[in-house]
């Protein structure tokens, strides 16, 4: 295959703007867990597009946000690290919500960086009516001119209808190096199983939880084997207080079991044949404060 451009782009954005959703999008593949809940990513995942005449690194960051915790801290750093790798930069932001502070302080964040386009995409336009549509527009310029930050375009979209995502990517694609692929055609992503396995693990468990709980679930797989045509999976979900293992668990189990069935059905898709899937759940004290329990769980 022969390419014309190639390069990085991130989608940056406050937690819960639609980021994660949009790079699915535009893979067309599910390669970032989603949720409903904030800061659902934690790390930086790489979904790659491939066409004919370019190929397309997607880098979907955690949200940046005021950090409470280490944890918090390190995402951060995580975003700032791959603003300064990557070729272009799409700030989301979302239609259904008014521009707020989070938004401001990263527009200007993304200002002070030199010589690096920056494109504001309108997500969830879905969920509004079109009015609505033109009038985060209207807020996505007066939040570049408001902040100094230089808009190279402002482009809205639908992640859920794939609305104006192909031109998304084309506008992406336009502010790349000349240069040939970066990763084999046929890769979507650079991410290891083993951690879309504990990601799809805890994509399952954060539906459904209490406001405080989501921020302290963190997955890790104990082991993997295989059996005849079968994947074995051990893994654990961990909490950080005593409180919030029988909310795991649920009554009996039931809420486990059910997490588990979701989760074995998503990781089967990904390795395409059968799971069995055995989860636990474990305490590990304030690991979100904790840099030993930070390097354990691979942050």
């Amino acid at each position: 295959m022969t390419t014309s451009r190639s390069g990085f782009a991130s989608l940056v954005g406050r937690p819960n703007a639609g980021k994660s959703t949009l790079t699915n999008a535009l893979v067309g593949e599910k390669i970032a867990i989603t949720s409903s809940r904030p800061q659902t990513t934690r790390h930086a995942v790489r979904g790659i597009l491939t066409r004919p005449d370019a190929q397309l690194v997607l880098v979907d960051t955690p949200g940046l946000h005021r950090p409470r915790t280490l944890l918090g801290q390190r995402l951060n750093a995580v975003v700032r690290e791959t603003w300064a790798d990557v070729d272009v930069i799409a700030l989301c932001l979302p239609a259904d919500e008014p521009v707020g502070a989070g938004d401001r302080f990263i527009a200007r964040e993304l200002a002070a960086l030199p010589d690096k386009p920056v494109l504001a995409v309108v997500t969830k336009t879905d969920l509004v009516e079109p009015p609505g549509v033109a009038a985060a527009l209207v807020e996505a310029q007066q939040l570049g001119e408001s902040t100094g930050l230089e808009l190279a375009d402002i482009v809205p979209v639908s992640a859920v209808s794939t609305f104006q995502v192909d031109l998304l990517a084309d506008l992406l694609i336009a502010r790349l190096p000349e240069g040939p692929p970066l990763y084999p055609d046929n890769e979507l992503t650079d991410e290891p199983t083993e951690t879309r396995i504990a990601e799809l693990i805890r994509e399952a468990a954060l539906e459904g939880v209490r406001d405080e709980l989501p921020h302290s679930l963190a997955v890790s797989i104990d082991e993997t084997s295989r059996r005849d045509d079968l994947t074995v999976i051990h893994a654990t979900v961990h909490v950080e207080r005593d409180s919030q293992k029988p909310i795991v668990l649920g009554a009996g189990g039931a809420r486990l079991r059910a997490v588990g069935i979701t989760a074995r059905r998503e990781i089967e898709a990904l390795l395409g044949g059968r799971v069995y899937l055995d989860l636990h759940v474990n305490v590990l004290k304030d690991w979100q404060r904790d840099p030993r329990q930070l390097r354990r769980l691979g942050f």
